[in-house]
């Protein structure tokens, strides 16, 4: 088939499904294996009539070097899964052995300043082969203006908050334009994704509360989160329930992941979700508590958060990680609604 691989330690489920609803959207059609339930299709498999398959490609153990695309996109490279890589320059290597495996005559797109050669740039950048120019709020939506070498589209609408996800977008844009879609096509397609669930996805927003929950599990994707929160909602007070994802994360990036949580204006902190992994001895919540200089923090059971959205009704509420943080959704979701 004809194989579009999208990879990196950020971002790849959601350029992934971008890439396959515009594909889908617009007629053109795909087969799609996603990492996570796209919102407009409801699944996070789709199946198509011709020959082309988005792979949302994994680079955890490894798994991304069974493929071999035609197009390669690559959002990002920074230190992760270091249980299995060891260290940075080892996952680096990893991607740069995927980036390779492209067919001839195959196209790379890789974000705007990855160590990656022969590739197209895409950014939020003047710089970028593909960019985003004049990002803007306008009704709680991120509106921006497509630009490359051939095409422009203005006045893009998206529905997904945060610069990185204009910029997900932006190389989804790139593809479908490099495969032949029209440019009012694609721009009608973006205006309709609804995203994916447990991507910045709205659990709550009756004016008075805004309940958001994210997947983020990872200081970087942490930091785009809180940000993309702040620019749509500068004024109101953010409560952060957290739920650190490994204990190898926790210890690896400690310092990176107190920093972020710092600037949250209150943290309900969970223990730590274990997945594929048995303890290790001090490295707990409150190990990382104790790192994080917001006044304002705890360390706690779901039932506690449970209570205290009961009672306190914080005005914005974020539950974030990849563990089983997402069983708290619906009691939350129900408390707020019947406030």
């Amino acid at each position: 088939m004809f194989c579009i691989g999208i990879a990196g330690t950020h971002g790849k489920t959601t350029t992934s499904s971008i890439v396959a609803h515009i594909l889908k959207d617009t007629g053109y059609d795909c087969t799609a294996f996603l990492g996570g339930i796209t919102s407009n299709y409801n699944s996070n498999v789709l199946f198509g009539k011709n020959n082309v398959v988005v792979v949302e490609a994994d680079e955890y153990d490894r798994s991304f070097l069974t493929l071999h695309p035609d197009i390669a996109v690559v959002t990002s490279m920074d230190a992760d899964h270091l249980d299995i890589y060891g260290d940075k320059s080892h996952l680096e290597e990893s991607f740069r052995l995927y980036a390779g495996q492209l067919k001839e005559n195959g196209t790379l797109y890789a974000h705007e300043g990855l160590p990656l050669d022969h590739s197209v740039s895409y950014a939020a950048s003047a710089t970028a082969n593909a960019k985003a120019e004049n990002i803007r709020v306008e009704g709680a939506k991120f509106v921006f203006d497509y630009k490359d070498d051939t095409a422009e589209i203005n006045d893009i609408s998206l529905m997904l908050p945060g610069k990185h996800n204009v910029e997900n977008t932006t190389v989804a844009i790139a593809i479908a334009l490099k495969l032949g879609i029209a440019a009012e096509k694609v721009k009608q397609a973006v205006a309709n994704f609804k995203g994916v669930k447990r991507r910045f996805e709205y659990i709550v927003n009756n004016g008075s509360q805004i309940y958001i929950d994210d997947y983020a599990h990872h200081p970087e994707e942490l930091s785009a989160c809180f940000h993309a929160v702040r620019q749509l909602y500068p004024d109101k007070k953010l409560t952060v329930i957290f739920q650190p994802h490994l204990f190898t994360r926790t210890r690896d990036f400690a310092d990176e992941f107190a920093k972020v949580l710092s600037t949250a204006d209150e943290l309900l902190l969970l223990e730590i979700y274990p997945a594929r992994e048995l303890p290790l001895q001090g490295i707990n919540s409150t190990f990382l508590l104790d790192k994080i200089t917001l006044e304002n923090k705890k360390v706690c059971g779901k039932d506690f958060v449970v209570q205290y959205v009961k009672d306190a009704k914080p005005e914005l509420i974020l539950t974030v990680g990849a563990g089983d943080i997402d069983t708290i959704i619906d009691p939350l979701k129900n408390i707020l609604n019947n406030a």
